[in-house]
């Protein structure tokens, strides 16, 4: 049950895309807004009007925050980030998070009300303007990929370089970097809970008619770029720390590839042409590749720590390996930037920052220093494989909330009503 209908691009003006989102640290794919509905006309003659007003209320907030600030959150700019765009994505988030127990009164225990209301909203990556489902789960799934998506764009303003306070290049804080981390594991906590628990909630003909914007694919993809960054910061804070070993930087770098192979592996296949589905493709390709050249970097100098010719040779087929990664790397986030909306990159900082440099200088070190050994084949041939880990960083366990107690004294009130009546006819 639950009737769907799609508007097609060319009916109306309600997705505003920005032409230029400025400096991208963590890529958000716009965000899905919801549109106004009336729940007292679908409700109305099943729920109190307390109840009824209370989600009217609830969610008319959502409404209008997202409607108005959306557009302006999305284009991301360092000076005002902390002064505006910091608060406003928490104060959406802790909307969406009021409204969420008592959305799910309407599916709790499969009532029938969960079919009662037209839910609308305004989608970024899929072909159609707008989706319209006559089912609260799609209502809790569209709430869910927005919460992560607002954390995601808090993730994306801790880790835009500031200049610091020496005087000295832009960077990103130790605080911000560790705080981002959590961030990621709480948005990938609620893309994994969409894709385990909300999901199944709904008919296979209703998931095939989804927008790709909430397509499993696209949410699994969103859950692994978030980890995969969750990494990444990992991995700087470990280049910058004295104790971490070799060992253990190879570790997070080959990790961090199995995250982007993954989450390319889930939206390769799907219809993300349309703008904001473009671009995310192309970022994924971008982190992909540059990933790889992070990993065949510190397994090149972990393999030229041997004693053997052979290892000797592995290590500059490694090396190199990186270095045309780099450059590949380099081209992708091109393509990545000039994409609609455009993007560019801040100041580089980071696991980047120090890689950029030292790929180049130690690929080009190692290759005069093993001349004798080293082979004219086609490096992408030669170079060893990357050492296969398990991956360590796991989503945030995040459960739906308990249906709201309001919906308590909506039974009760329901009851006497049917009693008053039954005794009113006696």
């Amino acid at each position: 049950m639950g009737c769907f209908v799609s508007t097609p691009t060319d009916t109306g003006g309600n997705r505003r895309r920005p032409g230029n989102i400025g400096e991208v640290s963590v890529f958000v794919p716009g965000f899905r807004i919801p549109k106004p509905l009336d729940f007292s006309q679908s409700l109305g003659d099943h729920l109190s009007k307390n109840l009824v007003e209370r989600l009217s209320a609830l969610r008319t907030r959502i409404v209008v925050m997202a409607g108005h600030e959306a557009p302006t959150i999305t284009r991301t700019r360092r000076k005002t980030a902390t002064q505006h765009g910091g608060s406003t994505l928490a104060d959406l988030l802790q909307a969406l998070e009021d409204y969420l127990p008592v959305l799910l009164g309407l599916v709790k225990d499969g009532s029938q009300l969960q079919h009662k209301v037209q839910f609308v909203w305004v989608n970024q990556e899929d072909d159609a303007e707008e989706t319209t489902m006559s089912n609260a789960w799609y209502e809790v799934l569209s709430v869910l990929h927005l919460m992560a998506m607002l954390l995601l764009s808090q993730a994306n303003l801790l880790l835009l370089p500031r200049t610091s306070s020496d005087g000295y290049q832009p960077k990103v804080s130790e605080e911000s970097r560790r705080a981002s981390i959590d961030i990621f594991l709480k948005a990938a906590g609620y893309l994994d809970c969409a894709v385990k628990h909300v999901l199944p909630q709904l008919s296979s003909e209703l998931r095939r008619n989804l927008p790709v914007d909430l397509a499993e694919g696209v949410l699994r993809a969103l859950c692994l770029q978030a980890l995969g960054q969750g990494v990444d910061i990992q991995l700087g804070m470990a280049i910058d720390s004295t104790k971490a070993t070799l060992a253990v930087k190879r570790r997070l770098a080959c990790e961090m590839v199995k995250y982007w192979q993954q989450a390319q592996d889930n939206i390769m296949n799907l219809p993300l042409t349309n703008g904001w589905g473009e671009k995310h493709k192309l970022f994924v390709k971008w982190k992909y590749v540059e990933a790889k050249a992070t990993a065949y970097y510190y397994h090149g100098l972990i393999l030229d720590e041997g004693n053997t010719e052979k290892s000797h040779g592995m290590a500059v087929a490694a090396l190199q390996a990186a270095d045309e990664y780099l450059k590949e790397s380099k081209r992708a986030c091109e393509a990545f930037n000039m994409a609609p909306p455009l993007s560019r990159n801040p100041p580089l900082w980071g696991t980047m920052k120090y890689l950029s440099e030292k790929i180049p200088k130690d690929t080009s070190s190692k290759v005069r220093i093993n001349r004798d050994l080293y082979s004219h084949e086609r490096i992408m041939e030669t170079a060893p494989q990357l050492p296969d880990f398990a991956l360590a960083l796991k989503p945030d366990e995040y459960q739906l909330p308990p249906v709201d107690p309001s919906w308590n004294d909506n039974i009760t009130k329901g009851q006497s009503a049917t009693n008053q009546l039954k005794s009113d006819r006696t």
